[in-house]
């Protein structure tokens, strides 16, 4: 008889509740860079430019999260 090894997955996404907070902490960076830079800029009262370089750097943080996750195929 031969027997079959079980390939199994270890590592940082294998527990589908991990997978599920990195979904959703990616979609909070992508569609949260507009609100970040509102925040930033109105609230805190920090200048434009500040504001400007943490909206873009949440939505790039999100696009790259959401480029591991896809090459995880954790989204299909």
């Amino acid at each position: 008889m031969t027997q079959e090894k079980q390939s199994t997955k270890a590592g940082f996404t294998s527990s589908k509740y991990v997978k599920m907070l990195l979904v959703i902490f990616m979609a909070l960076l992508l569609f949260g860079g507009p609100y970040v830079l509102y925040v930033i800029y109105d609230v805190v009262k920090l200048r434009f430019t500040y504001s400007a370089i943490a909206g873009v750097g949440s939505v790039v943080l999100g696009l790259l999260l959401l480029w591991y996750l896809i090459r995880a195929k954790i989204i299909t």
